[in-house]
Protein backbone atom coordinates (compact mmCIF):
# COMPACT_ATOMS: atom_id res chain seq x y z
CA UNK A 1 0.00 0.00 0.00
CA UNK A 2 1.38 3.72 -1.01
CA UNK A 3 2.74 5.71 2.08
CA UNK A 4 2.23 8.94 0.20
CA UNK A 5 -1.24 10.78 0.17
CA UNK A 6 -1.65 13.11 -3.24
CA UNK A 7 -2.54 16.06 -2.95
CA UNK A 8 -3.32 19.14 -5.25
CA UNK A 9 -0.19 21.34 -4.65
CA UNK A 10 3.23 19.37 -6.39
CA UNK A 11 6.37 18.80 -3.80
CA UNK A 12 8.95 21.36 -4.55
CA UNK A 13 11.00 18.46 -5.73
CA UNK A 14 8.60 18.34 -8.61
CA UNK A 15 9.64 22.13 -10.27
CA UNK A 16 13.39 20.42 -11.32
CA UNK A 17 13.07 19.93 -14.65
CA UNK A 18 17.09 18.84 -15.22
CA UNK A 19 19.49 16.66 -13.15
CA UNK A 20 22.97 16.30 -15.05
CA UNK A 21 25.07 12.75 -14.30
CA UNK A 22 28.87 12.89 -13.33
CA UNK A 23 31.20 10.17 -12.61
CA UNK A 24 31.87 9.63 -8.88
CA UNK A 25 35.31 9.20 -9.75
CA UNK A 26 36.13 12.51 -11.98
CA UNK A 27 36.13 15.22 -8.72
CA UNK A 28 37.05 18.16 -11.39
CA UNK A 29 33.70 17.30 -13.67
CA UNK A 30 31.59 17.18 -10.68
CA UNK A 31 33.05 20.87 -9.95
CA UNK A 32 32.39 21.78 -13.49
CA UNK A 33 28.50 20.35 -13.49
CA UNK A 34 27.96 22.53 -10.08
CA UNK A 35 28.17 25.32 -11.97
CA UNK A 36 26.14 24.24 -15.20
CA UNK A 37 22.81 25.45 -14.43
CA UNK A 38 21.64 22.12 -13.56
CA UNK A 39 18.93 21.83 -11.34
CA UNK A 40 20.24 18.56 -9.93
CA UNK A 41 23.57 17.16 -10.12
CA UNK A 42 23.96 13.10 -9.83
CA UNK A 43 27.29 11.73 -8.97
CA UNK A 44 27.15 8.35 -10.22
CA UNK A 45 28.83 5.61 -8.05
CA UNK A 46 27.83 3.01 -10.39
CA UNK A 47 28.08 2.55 -14.16
CA UNK A 48 29.83 5.35 -15.03
CA UNK A 49 32.98 4.24 -12.64
CA UNK A 50 35.51 1.40 -13.35
CA UNK A 51 35.23 -1.38 -10.71
CA UNK A 52 39.13 -0.61 -9.95
CA UNK A 53 37.94 2.69 -9.16
CA UNK A 54 34.46 2.43 -7.10
CA UNK A 55 36.66 3.10 -4.08
CA UNK A 56 38.40 6.10 -5.08
CA UNK A 57 34.99 7.60 -6.18
CA UNK A 58 33.26 6.62 -2.43
CA UNK A 59 36.03 8.72 -0.92
CA UNK A 60 35.75 11.68 -3.21
CA UNK A 61 31.90 11.81 -2.58
CA UNK A 62 32.00 11.14 0.92
CA UNK A 63 34.90 14.57 0.48
CA UNK A 64 32.82 16.26 -1.79
CA UNK A 65 29.33 15.76 0.76
CA UNK A 66 31.08 16.87 3.77
CA UNK A 67 30.05 20.38 3.72
CA UNK A 68 26.89 22.03 2.22
CA UNK A 69 26.51 22.66 -1.61
CA UNK A 70 25.41 25.59 -3.67
CA UNK A 71 23.40 22.83 -5.79
CA UNK A 72 21.41 19.82 -4.84
CA UNK A 73 23.74 16.74 -5.15
CA UNK A 74 22.25 13.66 -5.24
CA UNK A 75 24.31 10.01 -5.41
CA UNK A 76 23.18 7.10 -7.52
CA UNK A 77 24.91 4.55 -5.82
CA UNK A 78 25.14 0.91 -7.08
CA UNK A 79 22.46 -1.60 -6.42
CA UNK A 80 20.71 -2.70 -3.59
CA UNK A 81 21.30 -5.89 -4.38
CA UNK A 82 25.14 -5.75 -4.86
CA UNK A 83 28.33 -5.93 -2.35
CA UNK A 84 28.64 -2.11 -2.78
CA UNK A 85 25.75 -0.32 -1.97
CA UNK A 86 25.70 -1.13 1.61
CA UNK A 87 28.55 0.53 2.26
CA UNK A 88 28.03 3.89 0.42
CA UNK A 89 24.89 3.94 2.17
CA UNK A 90 26.21 3.70 6.11
CA UNK A 91 29.07 6.26 4.53
CA UNK A 92 27.15 9.07 2.93
CA UNK A 93 23.95 9.13 5.00
CA UNK A 94 23.83 12.07 7.18
CA UNK A 95 26.28 14.18 5.48
CA UNK A 96 25.35 17.55 5.14
CA UNK A 97 25.62 17.79 1.21
CA UNK A 98 23.84 14.88 0.16
CA UNK A 99 20.47 15.60 -1.30
CA UNK A 100 19.21 12.02 -2.06
CA UNK A 101 20.22 8.62 -2.71
CA UNK A 102 19.18 7.17 -6.61
CA UNK A 103 18.78 3.28 -6.15
CA UNK A 104 19.17 1.43 -9.17
CA UNK A 105 17.70 -1.95 -10.46
CA UNK A 106 15.33 -1.85 -7.56
CA UNK A 107 12.55 -4.36 -7.80
CA UNK A 108 11.10 -4.76 -4.41
CA UNK A 109 9.82 -2.85 -1.48
CA UNK A 110 12.47 -4.81 0.84
CA UNK A 111 15.38 -3.03 -0.98
CA UNK A 112 14.21 0.79 0.37
CA UNK A 113 14.01 -1.32 4.31
CA UNK A 114 17.12 -2.45 3.48
CA UNK A 115 18.48 1.01 2.77
CA UNK A 116 16.60 2.79 5.83
CA UNK A 117 18.31 0.36 7.69
CA UNK A 118 22.09 0.74 6.96
CA UNK A 119 21.05 4.71 7.42
CA UNK A 120 21.32 2.95 10.91
CA UNK A 121 18.84 5.59 13.36
CA UNK A 122 19.76 8.70 11.09
CA UNK A 123 17.49 10.22 9.03
CA UNK A 124 16.71 9.00 5.65
CA UNK A 125 17.50 10.86 2.74
CA UNK A 126 14.92 11.08 -0.23
CA UNK A 127 14.96 8.33 -1.98
CA UNK A 128 14.87 7.83 -5.70
CA UNK A 129 14.10 4.24 -6.84
CA UNK A 130 14.91 3.34 -10.44
CA UNK A 131 13.10 0.64 -12.35
CA UNK A 132 15.71 -1.12 -15.11
CA UNK A 133 14.01 -5.08 -15.24
CA UNK A 134 10.97 -6.27 -16.30
CA UNK A 135 10.50 -7.32 -12.30
CA UNK A 136 11.04 -3.82 -11.53
CA UNK A 137 8.27 -3.04 -13.50
CA UNK A 138 6.15 -4.89 -12.33
CA UNK A 139 6.36 -4.17 -8.92
CA UNK A 140 6.15 -0.41 -9.42
CA UNK A 141 3.63 0.67 -7.43
CA UNK A 142 4.97 -1.21 -4.48
CA UNK A 143 8.11 0.47 -5.30
CA UNK A 144 6.63 4.07 -4.91
CA UNK A 145 4.89 3.55 -2.24
CA UNK A 146 7.38 1.27 -0.20
CA UNK A 147 8.76 3.74 2.05
CA UNK A 148 7.81 7.29 3.54
CA UNK A 149 11.45 8.31 2.19
CA UNK A 150 10.82 8.02 -1.61
CA UNK A 151 10.40 11.10 -3.56
CA UNK A 152 10.33 9.57 -7.32
CA UNK A 153 10.45 7.30 -9.42
CA UNK A 154 12.48 6.55 -12.57
CA UNK A 155 13.63 4.24 -15.33
CA UNK A 156 16.57 2.98 -16.52
CA UNK A 157 16.02 2.79 -20.02
CA UNK A 158 19.39 1.02 -21.02
CA UNK A 159 19.02 -1.89 -18.83
CA UNK A 160 15.50 -1.86 -19.38
CA UNK A 161 15.39 -2.57 -23.05
CA UNK A 162 18.00 -5.33 -22.85
CA UNK A 163 15.92 -7.22 -19.90
CA UNK A 164 13.10 -6.90 -22.51
CA UNK A 165 14.64 -6.90 -25.83
CA UNK A 166 13.70 -4.35 -27.33
CA UNK A 167 15.66 -1.73 -29.16
CA UNK A 168 13.09 1.05 -30.37
CA UNK A 169 11.15 3.23 -28.49
CA UNK A 170 8.21 1.77 -28.98
CA UNK A 171 9.17 -1.09 -27.16
CA UNK A 172 9.03 0.91 -24.16
CA UNK A 173 6.26 3.10 -24.56
CA UNK A 174 4.08 0.62 -21.91
CA UNK A 175 6.66 0.76 -19.80
CA UNK A 176 7.11 4.57 -19.65
CA UNK A 177 3.15 5.11 -19.46
CA UNK A 178 3.45 2.10 -16.51
CA UNK A 179 6.61 4.64 -14.63
CA UNK A 180 3.94 7.87 -15.15
CA UNK A 181 0.67 5.99 -13.53
CA UNK A 182 2.79 4.12 -10.66
CA UNK A 183 4.63 7.61 -9.40
CA UNK A 184 1.25 9.55 -9.83
CA UNK A 185 -1.01 6.82 -7.85
CA UNK A 186 1.64 6.81 -5.30
CA UNK A 187 0.96 10.34 -4.64
CA UNK A 188 4.53 11.41 -6.17
CA UNK A 189 5.55 14.39 -8.98
CA UNK A 190 5.92 12.79 -12.46
CA UNK A 191 9.01 11.15 -13.07
CA UNK A 192 12.18 12.40 -14.96
CA UNK A 193 12.72 10.74 -18.31
CA UNK A 194 15.66 8.64 -18.83
CA UNK A 195 18.79 9.94 -20.16
CA UNK A 196 19.01 10.74 -23.88
CA UNK A 197 22.16 9.21 -25.12
CA UNK A 198 23.48 11.20 -27.86
CA UNK A 199 24.68 13.81 -26.49
CA UNK A 200 25.57 15.58 -29.78
CA UNK A 201 22.22 14.98 -31.21
CA UNK A 202 19.99 18.17 -30.15
CA UNK A 203 17.42 17.95 -32.24
CA UNK A 204 16.49 14.54 -31.50
CA UNK A 205 16.97 15.37 -28.16
CA UNK A 206 14.27 17.66 -28.12
CA UNK A 207 11.54 15.27 -30.12
CA UNK A 208 12.15 12.99 -27.73
CA UNK A 209 11.30 15.00 -24.93
CA UNK A 210 8.65 16.86 -26.57
CA UNK A 211 7.33 13.05 -26.66
CA UNK A 212 8.00 12.04 -23.26
CA UNK A 213 6.28 15.25 -21.94
CA UNK A 214 3.32 14.05 -23.69
CA UNK A 215 3.61 10.69 -21.96
CA UNK A 216 3.32 12.62 -18.14
CA UNK A 217 7.07 13.08 -17.47
CA UNK A 218 8.49 16.39 -16.60
CA UNK A 219 12.27 16.93 -16.74
CA UNK A 220 15.34 14.94 -18.01
CA UNK A 221 18.50 13.71 -16.37
CA UNK A 222 21.38 14.15 -18.87
CA UNK A 223 24.89 13.27 -19.62
CA UNK A 224 26.29 16.40 -20.69
CA UNK A 225 25.44 19.98 -19.67
CA UNK A 226 24.98 21.12 -23.59
CA UNK A 227 21.67 18.73 -23.14
CA UNK A 228 20.30 20.79 -20.06
CA UNK A 229 18.83 23.96 -22.34
CA UNK A 230 17.32 21.80 -24.92
CA UNK A 231 15.68 19.52 -22.25
CA UNK A 232 14.22 22.99 -20.32
CA UNK A 233 12.72 24.43 -23.04
CA UNK A 234 11.11 21.43 -23.68
CA UNK A 235 9.23 21.15 -20.63
CA UNK A 236 8.56 25.03 -19.91
CA UNK A 237 4.51 25.74 -20.57
CA UNK A 238 3.99 27.20 -23.68
CA UNK A 239 2.64 31.06 -23.67
CA UNK A 240 -0.79 29.59 -24.64
CA UNK A 241 -0.11 27.38 -21.46
CA UNK A 242 0.48 30.06 -19.52
CA UNK A 243 -2.19 32.00 -20.15
CA UNK A 244 -4.90 29.23 -19.97
CA UNK A 245 -3.52 28.08 -16.49
CA UNK A 246 -4.14 31.60 -15.37
CA UNK A 247 -7.60 31.41 -16.60
CA UNK A 248 -8.01 28.35 -14.81
CA UNK A 249 -6.35 29.47 -11.22
CA UNK A 250 -8.12 32.32 -11.03
CA UNK A 251 -11.35 31.36 -12.00
CA UNK A 252 -10.77 28.67 -8.29
CA UNK A 253 -9.58 31.82 -6.39
CA UNK A 254 -13.14 33.70 -6.98
CA UNK A 255 -15.45 30.65 -7.24
CA UNK A 256 -16.08 27.84 -4.71
CA UNK A 257 -17.23 24.15 -5.79
CA UNK A 258 -17.25 23.38 -9.69
CA UNK A 259 -15.44 25.87 -11.80
CA UNK A 260 -17.09 26.94 -15.13
CA UNK A 261 -14.79 29.18 -17.32
CA UNK A 262 -15.41 31.66 -19.83
CA UNK A 263 -15.76 29.28 -22.48
CA UNK A 264 -18.69 27.27 -20.41
CA UNK A 265 -15.83 24.53 -19.57
CA UNK A 266 -16.14 22.90 -16.37
CA UNK A 267 -12.69 22.21 -14.42
CA UNK A 268 -12.02 20.51 -11.53
CA UNK A 269 -9.62 20.57 -8.38
CA UNK A 270 -7.19 17.84 -10.48
CA UNK A 271 -7.36 20.36 -12.83
CA UNK A 272 -6.76 23.55 -10.84
CA UNK A 273 -3.36 21.69 -9.42
CA UNK A 274 -1.82 21.32 -12.51
CA UNK A 275 -2.27 25.10 -13.63
CA UNK A 276 -0.89 26.21 -10.43
CA UNK A 277 2.40 23.44 -11.48
CA UNK A 278 2.00 25.38 -14.80
CA UNK A 279 2.15 28.59 -13.85
CA UNK A 280 5.19 27.66 -10.42
CA UNK A 281 7.18 26.18 -13.93
CA UNK A 282 6.72 29.56 -15.69
CA UNK A 283 8.06 31.42 -13.08
CA UNK A 284 11.24 29.78 -14.33
CA UNK A 285 11.45 32.17 -17.32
Amino acid sequence: MSTHTPSGAPPVEQLSLTWLYVPGDRPEVVAKALRSGADVVIVDLEDAVAPERKRYALDATEELLGTPLPVPVQVRTNAPGGPRAEAEVRRLVGLPGLAGLRLPKVESARQLALVAEWAEGRPVPPLYPLLESALGLEAAFAVAGGHPAVAGLALGEADLRADLGVAADEGLAWARGRAVVAARAAGLPPPAQSVYPDVRDLTGLAASCAAGRALGFLGRTALHPRQLPVIERAFLPTAAEIAAAREVVGAAETEAGALALADGRFVDPAVVAGARRTLALAARC
